[in-house]
């Protein structure tokens, strides 16, 4: 009996449609990620798609563990070569290589979130600020949710101009500091893992191109919870061969 045998009509169908993008809607415990397993094994097996020319990507180290150990099980050669990882670990790998293309040394370091504190700690002193009314935490959401959006240091400089906002203004001088020392310490925080990758991406069309290459077929779990910044970096990845499948509720 094939593997195949024991999905549903609409589990089947999701794994043999192979070309072009695909969108699967459906809930919790509805067999998804047998669907993405499935039709991984299907593109190397009997597409005879590359394995690494196949990028699956989820959204936490566990389920992209999960993902692995299922390929391991359905695909028999060549399974170790398909790309299974998080969004900030794949972008990891592509920064360790090409990130001095845009003003970084490929040795960055990834700041966590206490390094995060001290940098903004720092930067609330350096600027005068009454610690009371600019928090830390806050001004490090309002950092991160402006590169959740892509929103970089000047656009929200000018947004802040036109609003005519003190308070933003402030936020923007405070982005500023922060983004200024970061580059100067030669780090990213977690947010910058996929804001620079996606501006590597729009900079340096060669390294765009040899990854478009590369993932010629892309499938993303979990779309659902994809902010800007991860709809465009899959949007560049995919758009040369738009074999794009995502998965979500």
């Amino acid at each position: 009996m094939s593997i195949y045998d024991t999905l549903n009509k609409e589990q089947k169908e999701a794994v043999l449609h192979t070309e072009g993008p695909l969108l699967l809607l459906a809930g919790a415990g509805s067999g998804k990620t047998r669907v993405l397993t499935h039709r991984i094994a299907y593109l190397i097996d009997e597409m005879g798609v590359k394995p690494w020319n196949i990028l699956a990507i989820t959204f936490t180290n566990k389920a992209a563990g999960e993902m692995r150990e299922r390929v391991d099980r359905l695909v028999e050669l060549g399974a170790g070569q398909v790309w299974v990882a998080t969004f900030h670990s794949t972008c990891v790998r592509i920064l360790r290589r090409y990130i001095d293309r845009i003003g970084y040394g490929n040795n960055f370091t990834i700041y966590d979130t206490d390094d995060q504190k001290t940098v903004m700690k720092g930067i609330i002193k350096y600027l005068n600020l009454d610690p009371g009314k600019y928090r830390e935490r806050e001004l490090m959401g309002v950092v991160s949710s402006a590169k959740d959006e892509l929103v970089t240091v000047e656009q929200f400089e000018r947004d802040a101009a036109v609003a005519g906002d003190y308070n933003k203004a402030i936020q923007a001088k405070v982005y500023r500091e922060y983004q200024d020392t970061l580059q100067k310490n030669n780090a990213l925080d977690f947010d910058d893992i996929i804001v620079k990758t996606v501006e590597l991406f729009r900079n340096c069309p060669e390294v765009l191109d040899s990854y478009q290459e590369r993932f010629q077929y892309i499938m993303v779990d979990e779309y659902q919870d994809t902010n800007t910044a991860q709809f465009e970096l899959v949007r560049l990845l995919a758009q040369k061969y738009r074999n794009l499948c995502v998965v979500g509720d």
